[in-house]
C-alpha cells in the first residue's frame, strides 16, 4: 500500500524522524494561507500524488510570495500531472503540500528495504541525494553504502557510524544522524513498512537533518495490524478494478492484454500468464481467487474480469484446499449470473477433478475444456483471436 508524501512525513515525524514544517491544501486560497501561516520568504508547493519524478513533471514549484503560492497552486490543482513513473495519461492533482523553504547545504539519500535473499533490512545511504537511486546504481554504484541490519537485534550504533561515515557527515550533523536513523528504523519495523525512501535527505547550511521528501510503502498482508494506516489509503489513486477486487478480498492487477486470468494461487497464476504469453497472447490481468474460494469470490472475479472487456478468459485451477468439483460448481453458477459472453476456457486439476469436469460438461454452457496448461494456453489464445 501507498500513501502520499504528506502522510509518509506524519507517520515519519511521530517517530522522531525532523520534517520540514507543511500544511495541506485542496484549493489555492488554502493553499495561499497555509504559506502564511508558516511564515518566511520562500515557500514549495508540491503536488499529492502516487508516483515519483515530480520535479521532473512539474510538480514542485518553488515560489518566493503568498501571490505566487496561490498561482502555482492554482494551475497543479485539478492538473493531470505526467511524470516519469505515471505515462502519458499522468494523475489528477487533488491536493498540494505547501512547505516552508530551506537553506540547503547538501542533499543525500536514505532507503531501507526487505532484502528476502539475506532476510536483513538493508539500510541504503549515498551522497547522491535527489537522483534517482537506480540511476546511481547503474552507473557509480560504489556511491551507494549498505548496511544490513538482523532484525532480531535491530539497527546498532556501527550501522550508524558507517552510515555517517558513508555521507560525510561531521559535527551536529552526525550527531542528528543518531536519533534520525533510529527513527527511520523504528518506523520501518514498527508499522510494517516494505519500502522507505527519504530522497533527498538535505542537510541544512545549520547542520540540521531533514527529509525534504518521504516515499513511505506498507505491506499489504500486515495492514490488518495498523487500521491507522489503513485510514492513510487514498483510492482516488488506485486503479478502480484494483480497489473493487481488494474490497473482494482477491488479488489483482490490471494489465493491458486481452486474456482475462482466473487461477486460484499467486504462483499458478504467475505461470499461466508466462505460458499464454508464450502461445502468443497478452495476459489482461493477474488475478488471484486464493486457495478457499467460494461461489461469491469466483462470480466477484468474472464481474471484475469482464469490466476490463477481454476477448477470452482462462480459468485455471488446482483443487488442493477447495476441491475441482466445489469450485466446477462455482464457475458455472457465476457463468450464468453474470451472463457471460467471451469464450470461456476451463482447465481444473487437482482433488475431485472428474466431478468437477462431469459438472462444466453438464452445465450447457459454452465452456472448452482443457486438461493440461498447455492445452488451455493455445485454446485461449485461439479463443481470444476468433478462431
Amino acid at each position: 500500500m501507498k500513501i502520499h508524501e504528506y502522510q509518509a512525513k506524519g507517520v515519519l515525524a511521530a517517530f522522531g524522524v525532523r520534517v520540514p514544517r507543511g500544511g495541506l491544501a485542496s484549493t489555492a486560497e488554502q493553499a495561499r494561507e497555509v504559506a502564511r501561516e508558516l511564515g518566511g520568504a520562500v515557500f514549495v508547493v508540491k503536488a499529492q500524488i502516487h508516483a515519483g519524478g515530480r520535479g521532473k513533471g512539474g510538480g514542485i514549484k518553488v515560489c518566493r510570495s503568498l501571490d505566487e503560492v496561490f498561482q502555482k497552486a492554482d494551475a497543479l490543482l485539478g492538473s493531470d500531472l505526467v511524470t516519469p513513473q505515471t505515462g502519458p495519461e499522468g494523475r489528477r492533482v487533488r491536493r498540494v503540500w505547501i512547505e516552508e523553504g530551506l537553506a540547503i547545504a547538501r542533499e543525500l539519500y536514505l532507503g531501507l528495504v526487505l532484502d528476502r535473499e539475506t532476510q536483513r533490512i538493508v539500510l541504503m545511504a549515498s551522497t547522491e541525494g535527489g537522483m534517482e537511486i537506480e540511476e546511481v546504481a547503474e552507473h557509480t554504484p560504489e556511491k551507494i553504502a549498505k548496511e544490513f541490519i538482523d532484525p532480531t537485534v535491530g539497527i546498532q550504533p556501527f550501522h550508524i557510524r558507517n552510515v555517517v561515515a558513508a555521507l560525510g557527515l561531521t559535527g551536529d550533523s552526525a550527531k542528528g544522524a543518531r536519533v534520525f536513523l533510529e527513527g527511520l528504523y523504528a518506523m520501518f519495523v514498527a508499522k510494517d513498512a516494505s519500502l522507505v525512501e527519504i530522497n533527498p535527505l538535505v542537510v541544512t547550511q545549520d547542520g540540521e537533518l531533514l527529509a525534504l521528501d518521504a516515499k513511505v510503502n506498507f505491506d499489504d498482508n500486515a495492514l490488518y495490524r495498523h487500521p491507522d494506516i489503513v485510514a492513510l489509503r487514498d483510492t482516488d489513486e488506485e486503479e478502480p478494478l484494483e480497489v473493487e477486487a481488494s474490497q473482494a478480498e482477491l488479488s489483482y492487477i490490471k494489465l493491458d492484454g486481452e486474456i482475462g486470468n482466473l487461477v486460484n494461487g499467486a504462483g499458478l497464476a504467475m505461470a499461466t500468464m508466462d505460458i499464454v504469453q508464450h502461445f502468443g497472447g497478452r495476459p489482461a490481468n493477474f488475478l488471484d481467487v486464493g486457495g478457499s474460494a467460494d461461489r461469491a469470490k469466483v462470480k466477484a472475479a468474472f464481474q471484475i474480469i469482464l469490466k476490463d472487456r477481454p476477448k477470452a478468459i482462462l480459468v485455471n485451477i488446482f483443487g488442493g484446499i477447495m476441491h475441482c468439483d466445489v469450485i466446477a460448481d462455482g464457475v458455472v453458477a457465476a457463468a450464468r449470473d453474470v451472463s457471460l459472453d467471451v469464450p470461456l476456457v476451463v482447465r481444473l486439476q487437482g482433488t475431485n477433478v472428474e466431478q468437477g469436469r462431469e459438472i462444466l460438461a453438464r452445465s450447457g454452457l459454452a465452456i472448452v475444456p482443457a486438461q493440461t496448461m498447455e492445452e488451455a494456453a493455445r485454446k485461449v489464445v485461439a479463443a481470444s483471436r476468433g478462431e
